[in-house]
């Protein structure tokens, strides 16, 4: 198939599986689709293990949006399908190019729209089509054009057609093929601007060979000055945050037991400083070494300072998460608990990098490139685990477990909270919980959410 047998075909199916229908297994069927039809629309050169691992992660995503309908697995099929389609054309441009192309595209869609020479065949379309689109197409768009013209000007010829009802919203297929032909075309005949292409090495991971004799980074200071510069910042560094360590932690585990919301606030407050903390140490050591200073031979003593920094730096992390789990084992499991453990590896992760950007004398972009690979993987977990139903089960276990906050705040928690309404008796709750699912399940068949189906 052609580029625009493959528009026309996803924009009709998105019609068929949105009309009058919620968002659920409609929006899981057509991830699939289209994860299947990148698949052989691809070139076999471009057939690479990274594609196939997105072909994966896009079907994966697409049943855990049909399983749970919410926000994450949404994002996760939507960034999955726009990674599979990106790297199924340009296997060798860097992911961070991903959103202007996805941004250009966007506005620039509807002047692309009348290239059509660039997605429409530029010969003659010979046999079906041709008689499909000189017979059928062109003449009801033409009629379509001028009966809304002739029915604004005339009551009376508008009542000939609206006194008679169709059971089709044409309205609602005229909205929806419009999205989906937008969707469609984007996905399938996105164009990558030859600036892009041209600027595609300043995303390198290696450094040029070119880029690797070691220089001053500012005419203001010699090579020797940026080294000691740095020898002296790291070795304050590393005392500060010896101290930072031991007092830290002083606070979090020798200071005299708080209220709840004070634990709360000050632990929020010292996650937050960790992180931030994080941020600026990796960005310390980009500024250090950068270009050809990762290749001074003279620059032992600022290495070793800055994994030093590193390792102490990863102390504070797990310090850090040791608190958050020590805050959950006395006040319970909830999202934002569990959010902190999610960025507090990711920051581990940082650490990691940055060490490996270090040893291995990398470009200060590999942190970058391969950092949004972690984001991504990072949604994936998100979307394919029931995170609410595991926060409730655990939960249940507590003395002070909360029943309404579990029932009005937290996700996917139904088959916990139905468990624990059997166990105590509590007919209400059963009861509560019992109409909504039975509203979910009343849903027509693509609106379904998979999850609410499983449910007794």
């Amino acid at each position: 198939m052609k580029t625009h047998h493959y528009i026309f075909l996803t924009a009709i199916l998105f019609v068929i599986v949105f009309y009058d229908q919620d968002i659920g297994l409609n929006l899981g069927i057509l991830g699939i689709i289209y994860a299947v039809l990148t698949l052989f629309k691809t070139t076999e050169k471009n057939k690479t293990k990274t594609l196939y691992v997105l072909l994966g992660t896009s079907i994966l995503s697409s049943i855990a949006f049909a399983w749970y309908g919410d926000f994450p697995s949404f994002i996760a099929v939507v960034s999955s399908l726009l990674l599979l389609g990106y790297k199924s054309k340009n296997r060798r441009l860097k992911i961070l190019f991903l959103i202007p192309v996805f941004i250009v595209n966007c506005c620039t869609s509807f002047c692309r729209f009348f290239s059509f020479d660039e997605w429409l065949p530029k010969k003659n379309v010979p046999g079906l089509w041709q008689k499909t689109l000189a017979f059928i197409l062109i003449p009801l768009v033409l009629v379509s054009v001028f009966f809304g013209i002739y029915s604004v000007g005339s009551n009376h010829f508008a009542a000939l057609f609206t006194d008679y009802e169709l059971d089709i919203n044409l309205w609602q297929v005229f909205c929806l093929f419009v999205l989906g032909f937008f969707i469609a075309f984007n996905y399938w005949n996105y164009a990558v601007e030859k600036l892009i292409y041209k600027n595609n090495h300043f995303l390198d991971n290696e450094f040029q060979k070119d880029s690797r004799m070691p220089k001053a980074t500012y005419s203001f200071l010699d090579l020797n000055a940026e080294r000691m510069s740095g020898v002296i910042s790291f070795v304050l560094l590393n005392i500060l945050l010896i101290f930072f360590i031991i007092t830290y932690n002083y606070e979090q585990f020798y200071e005299a037991v708080k209220t709840p919301v004070q634990l709360s606030e000050e632990t929020h407050e010292r996650v937050n400083a960790v992180i931030m903390s994080i941020i600026m140490a990796i960005l310390v050591i980009m500024f250090y070494f950068k270009s050809g200073f990762n290749f001074d031979p003279k620059a032992g003593l600022l290495k070793i300072l800055a994994k030093i920094w590193i390792f102490l730096n990863a102390i504070l992390v797990i310090s850090a998460a040791v608190k958050n789990y020590e805050y959950i084992v006395n006040y319970a499991f909830t999202y934002k608990r569990l959010g902190v453990f999610a960025f507090l590896l990711l920051s581990l992760v940082g650490l990691a990098l940055t060490f490996i950007k270090i040893q291995k004398q990398k470009r200060n972009i590999f942190l970058v490139n391969t950092m949004v690979w972690y984001f991504y993987g990072t949604i994936l977990v998100c979307s394919y685990f029931n995170w609410g139903g595991f926060i409730t089960s655990q939960n249940m276990k507590r003395k002070d477990f909360a029943v309404n906050y579990h029932l009005t705040s937290i996700n996917f928690s139904e088959k916990a909270l139905l468990r624990y309404a059997g166990e105590k008796n509590d007919q209400k709750l059963k009861n509560t919980l019992q109409t909504e699912v039975k509203r979910e399940k009343s849903k027509t068949l693509l609106s379904k959410i998979i999850y609410f189906q499983t449910i007794q």
